[in-house]
């Protein structure tokens, strides 16, 4: 089913809502799959997919083990260690690498995949199923502004432990850090990117040494992979175990930009990545970080580091810090995908989308993005200034997303799946009720700062409703002051205009009623050229659309073609292109005598809009926000013609 292309600013064409993949990174279109081999594919997810998850030891056991005010016990130590990796079995490698990655929409992953795909189980647009997947885009977005900050501030707190006097530096170098990686995204990440597999390779083979090194320190240790020791730690201090759980999920926070990722390098290569290299070296980092804290209990203080001998201190902390780097730039990356399939989709006005490489399609920059992602970053390390008082506003906005993928993953088992409902409710239980511990565990950090992140995702959940109503008021005030065209072509034949040569494409989101630019053209004009065509873009719930199913051609008359061109939520639509398949089809024009007509309207508030007056004008503002259509569409500026016109909603 189709939905109509990004909407809206100064054009007609306006979309409806739909779902789409969140993330990905800089790797092109699946096309990419074949061509690589299962060992590069594999080496490069190290790079994208688990920056996030990979860079977690750094903080995750020295927060959990923060909140032990009277020192820590052999109890509290193997108790910790053992709900950490009992979170890396169950949530990361249980639910999403072998149940979850199977839920994919042609490949893609990720709460809007997953959300199209119940939608098209269901059969239409279900408002719950709808809400969840604008609420996990939302949350996932609130997250992403604090990966960049709290991973960069870890690793650069190592430096402290090589000398106290480079105290003072810390934040300032994190600041320059961050502005360095927002700076180059303009350039395109593929040139370095090939680096990052290999340099995220080197650094789980560092967890995994330094890991395995220290475990011999308290063999005792070992006994953390009994999952009854993480429990009875967890209900037997109370409100204490409940804290420690709250930071425990630290260690899973990577586990939906993992799932979002996997339409870049496939379910395979991710899930043998994870199973056979960066799980055992998460899992013997944190045995290690155990071993050491139990027989040095001062090294609580910061056992990722001091798992390092002093010769090592300083090479570790500028791996650490390259690999927390390119987890933030996954995150960006990831946050780029996001928004182009949001605007795609009608969930966010149209954005200017640039493309960084040549070949890789999945390589785009959005400097609007780049910028507001940026300033959230730093105000949020001059606010909290330390990885620690970062913690506390981190998770809370993932555990959320976490809920409603297990939510949107139920119905898509119950209704695509054909699951019986008793065992889809049985089997979904299984992880909501671990979900739901951690966002109950995680709800304690609301008033320390997990307040930021979910200010962040209402914000964004309002900017999405706000767009998706007015656009959709919008069109509906359209429609009714149309004409159709079936009866504009009647009018025509009777009347006959002046006609002049060449081929005139008007875009429009209904190639059933007339678009207001021809009108504006025929009525100010008063010309008509020898062929129009009525062009209209929609976007599909599939990831990507095959060549042979580009455009639909429909002959209206002699004189007009309606033709409709249909991309993929993860595409950008480039309409020169699309015009060129659609010339070897048979359609006849010349591209250098053809005129695109682009409307382009001024929003002002009626008195009776249907939304509050707040809303009226947050959409006003967002649509003024609209990149122009030429530059959406790839359309050369030369060959287009804007006419105004004001309309009141």
């Amino acid at each position: 089913m189709g939905h109509d292309a990004a909407p809206a600013g100064p054009t007609a064409v306006s979309p409806s809502p739909a779902g789409a993949g969140q993330g990905g990174a800089g790797h092109g279109a699946s096309g990419g799959h074949a061509k690589e081999s299962f060992a590069a594919l594999a080496l490069g997810s190290l790079g994208v997919v688990f920056g996030d998850i990979g860079t977690s030891p750094l903080y995750a056991l020295k927060e959990s083990l923060h909140h032990i005010k009277d020192g820590v016990s052999d109890e509290s130590v193997i108790g910790t260690v053992s709900l950490l990796i009992w979170a890396l079995f169950f949530t990361v490698t249980a639910k999403y690498v072998l149940f979850l990655m199977h839920a994919d929409n042609k490949g893609e992953g990720g709460t809007l995949s997953l959300m199209a795909l119940a939608q098209r189980a269901l059969g239409h647009k279900a408002a719950p199923v709808f809400f969840l997947g604008v609420a996990g885009a939302a949350l996932f977005s609130g997250d992403a502004i604090i990966t960049p900050a709290i991973s960069v501030l870890s690793a650069l707190e190592g430096l402290q432990l090589v000398t106290p006097a480079f105290d003072a530096y810390v934040l300032p170098t994190a600041i320059v850090v961050l502005i360095s990686i927002f700076w180059v995204q303009s350039h395109g990440s593929g040139r370095v990117a090939v680096f990052f597999g290999p340099i995220m390779a080197l650094f789980f083979l560092s967890l995994a040494v330094l890991g395995a090194l220290h475990i011999h320190d308290s063999p005792r240790i070992l006994l953390a992979f009994d999952p009854l020791r993480g429990l009875k730690f967890l209900f037997g201090h109370g409100f204490l175990g409940f804290v420690v759980l709250g930071s425990v999920f630290l260690a899973v926070t990577g586990a939906e930009a993992l799932y979002a990722d996997m339409g870049h390098f496939g379910r395979l290569p991710i899930q043998m990545a994870w199973l056979v290299f960066v799980l055992p070296a998460l899992v013997l980092n944190y045995l290690g970080q155990g071993a050491l804290v139990l027989s040095h209990p001062e090294a609580v203080e910061n056992p990722f580091y001091l798992l390092a001998p002093s010769w090592a201190l300083l090479p570790l902390v500028l791996l650490a810090t390259m690999a927390t780097v390119i987890a933030s730039q996954a995150v960006i990356t990831g946050a780029f995908s996001l928004a182009r399939q949001a605007i795609q989709l009608g969930l966010l006005p149209r954005m200017l989308v640039l493309h960084t490489s040549e070949t890789q399609e999945g390589q785009i920059y959005l400097p609007r993005v780049n910028r507001l992602l940026l300033i959230g970053v730093l105000i949020l390390v001059l606010m909290f200034k330390s990885s620690s008082a970062l913690a506390s506003a981190y998770g809370i906005a993932v555990t959320c997303t976490m809920v409603v993928t297990t939510l949107l993953a139920f119905v898509v088992v119950w209704r695509y799946w054909g699951w019986p409902l008793w065992l889809s409710v049985l089997f979904v239980s299984a992880f909501l009720v671990v979900d739901l511990a951690f966002l109950a565990a995680n709800l304690v950090k609301v008033v320390d700062g997990g307040w930021v992140p979910l200010l962040l995702a209402a914000c964004a959940m309002i900017c999405m409703w706000t767009w998706v109503r007015g656009t959709d008021l919008l069109a509906r005030k359209t429609r009714r002051d149309s004409i159709s065209m079936q009866d504009l072509i009647r009018m025509l034949e009777k009347s006959k205009p002046l006609r002049v040569a060449g081929t005139a494409v008007f875009l429009t989101n209904s190639p059933e009623i007339a678009p207001s630019a021809f009108m504006h053209n025929l009525k100010h004009n008063k010309v008509m050229h020898e062929r129009v065509l009525l062009m209209s873009v929609k976007t599909e719930e599939t990831p990507r659309v095959p060549p042979e199913k580009r455009f639909e051609i429909v002959k209206l008359s002699d004189d007009f073609t309606s033709v409709v061109l249909h991309f993929g939520f993860m595409e950008s639509p480039r309409i020169p292109a699309a015009m060129a398949s659609l010339r070897k089809a048979g359609l006849k024009f010349d591209i250098m005598t053809t005129s695109f007509f682009v409307g382009r309207r001024k929003i002002k508030p009626a008195q009776n809009s249907g939304m509050p007056m707040w809303q009226d004008k947050l959409f006003i503002s967002l649509f003024r926000q609209s990149a122009n259509p030429t530059d959406y569409f790839s359309i050369p500026s030369d060959r287009v013609v804007e006419l105004g016109e004001q309309v009141a909603i």
